[in-house]
């Protein structure tokens, strides 16, 4: 990265972890072969990826049989979801989600509702918190085959209460799928789930792996045509130095999660109170306890969320957004629209290993000149 961008949207992809970029380097040499074969370069394949399997489900404290590689996050997801369909389809039809999910949940919902299915989206709070009452309704309802609730949110950072709606599941006999992208490598994973997804390049791996973890006991059908790869359950070769590298920077950033996060916190902490002191009209949204440690959210009442990304940029800052104009939707973030709060303007900030206190400063300092540039352009003054 050049020396004057400070790179703040690692809610999208954190830089590469150096122990990914190790791993990848070395099985690019050693783990060329096809794994199911018998000759040893194939054999040499095979112990790498038996050692990945086992490293990434050590570190997420499950066993090795029920991990499997994807092509991606989102291709977790849609295993994740069409899967846990398929395998209760006995059971019935009905797919229960909160509002907030990510985009690649709600496809799949999409997808199984535009085959006959049902799908009920259960609502959250201004903060973004799961409604129990509401979900606790929904799961007990007749024919629910699978519930999906995001770990953290992905635009505003509030931690759900995945254990309490995983016991409501558990009384309704309904099985619980955990997005878990923004929590691997990072927090601790909440209990009571039956299958979870992450996405490597949100820890910093390398980008083009996901895992799926389906639990033993787990009544779960993988939507594909046959494949005799990863148990069954994701179709086609693995990428291998890519799931070395992933394992590898898995159970580095493992490790540091708890400093990271001890890190991480008080600058964000900072972020949250310096925005709201000092630009003016401005909503930091998300909860302000329960949230994950290097992620915060505001929206600048009066700017254009595109605009304000492009002069950010200008000025040496990588953020995100979820306002309409930076996405090819045309409409507010769904995570926004379902919380009630102020989506234009809107800017995430998510924070990584290689962000200093100085990063955080700059920021602090160029924002509020930036917003009220663009508000006078605007013709919007004397705020």
């Amino acid at each position: 990265m050049s020396a004057s961008l400070v790179y703040l949207d690692a809610a999208s992809a954190a830089p590469l972890h150096p122990v990914a970029r190790q791993a990848m380097l070395a099985a690019l040499d050693d783990g060329w072969a096809d794994p199911a074969r018998l000759y040893a370069p194939a054999r040499r394949a095979r112990q790498l990826l038996d050692a990945a399997r086992e490293a990434a489900a050590q570190t997420l404290g499950v066993r090795a049989d029920e991990l499997s590689f994807t092509p991606s996050g989102t291709a977790a997801a849609h295993a994740a979801v069409l899967g846990g369909l398929a395998g209760r389809r006995r059971v019935g039809a009905t797919l229960v989600h909160s509002a907030i999910e990510h985009s690649a949940v709600l496809h799949a919902a999409q997808r199984h509702t535009a085959g006959g299915g049902h799908a009920v989206a259960v609502p959250v709070d201004r903060s973004g918190r799961l409604d129990l009452d509401a979900w606790a309704a929904a799961v007990a309802a007749p024919g629910v085959a699978l519930a999906a609730l995001i770990g953290a949110s992905h635009e505003v950072g509030t931690v759900q209460p995945v254990p309490a709606a995983a016991e409501l599941c558990a009384e309704a006999g309904v099985p619980l799928y955990v997005d878990a992208a923004q929590l691997v490598g990072r927090a601790p994973l909440p209990a009571g789930w039956s299958v979870l997804t992450a996405s490597a390049h949100k820890w910093g791996g390398p980008p083009g792996v996901g895992l799926l973890v389906v639990r033993k006991g787990t009544r779960w059908e993988s939507p594909y045509p046959a494949d005799e790869r990863e148990s069954g359950r994701t179709p086609g070769a693995v990428n291998l130095p890519a799931v070395v590298a992933a394992a590898a920077s898995l159970r580095a950033a493992a490790a540091d999660a708890a400093a990271e996060a001890a890190r991480l916190a008080p600058l964000v902490d900072r972020i949250r109170a310096r925005v709201a002191a000092e630009v003016p009209d401005v909503e930091v949204v998300g909860d302000p306890v329960d949230r994950l440690p290097h992620l915060v959210t505001f929206s600048c009442l009066y700017v254009d969320g595109e605009a304000l990304l492009h002069a950010l940029d200008r000025r040496g800052f990588a953020v995100s957004s979820g306002s309409s104009c930076t996405s090819s939707t045309l409409r507010p973030s769904h995570v926004l629209e379902a919380m009630g709060v102020l989506s234009h303007g809107n800017v995430r900030v998510s924070l990584h290993r290689e962000t200093t206190e100085a990063d955080v400063e700059r920021f602090l300092a160029e924002l509020p000149g930036i917003v009220a540039d663009l508000r006078a352009e605007a013709g919007v003054t004397d705020l």
